[in-house]
């Protein structure tokens, strides 16, 4: 009885849920918006001046590294999308989502350092909602044990 037991929870736990249910919908929702958004910041380190960026920060950051987070930003941003719409390699996008939770701890504490708390209350939800597409992707991922 209670091995039936815990093979029925295993089966549940293990199998993903189908593409068509509304956590579906609401994480490619979120992901598209999160894409966006990032595309957009991204593009802008990297288009943007240097001594521009700089000037506009909280805290002066050396202008490679702001590169390397535009850049950064960019690839977390197709590697929201591109993974599911292709079906190819889709257990990259929990990663992606991850990568972006990283840069957006960083976003928050240098406002923080920064002195602007209202401010740092915008990367602080951008991140949650990245580490909710994280989580999301993750549990909705066939189990290959």
């Amino acid at each position: 009885m209670t091995a039936r037991i815990l093979t029925n929870v295993r089966k549940h736990v293990d199998e993903p849920r189908p593409r068509g249910s509304i956590t579906n919908y609401t994480l490619w929702t979120v992901q598209g918006l999160l894409a966006l958004l990032f595309l957009f910041t991204g593009g802008m380190k990297l288009v943007t001046p240097i001594e521009v960026m700089t000037a506009q920060m909280p805290v002066p950051l050396p202008g490679l590294f702001i590169r390397f987070i535009g850049v950064a930003e960019v690839l977390g941003a197709i590697g929201l999308v591109i993974p599911g719409l292709l079906h190819i390699r889709e257990n990259l996008t929990p990663l992606a989502a991850a990568g972006l939770v990283v840069i957006t701890i960083g976003a928050t504490a240098l406002t923080l350092v920064g002195g602007d708390i209202v401010l740092a209350l915008i990367p602080l939800l951008v991140g949650l909602l990245s580490a909710l597409v994280a989580y999301g992707r993750w549990r909705l991922q066939p189990f290959r044990g």
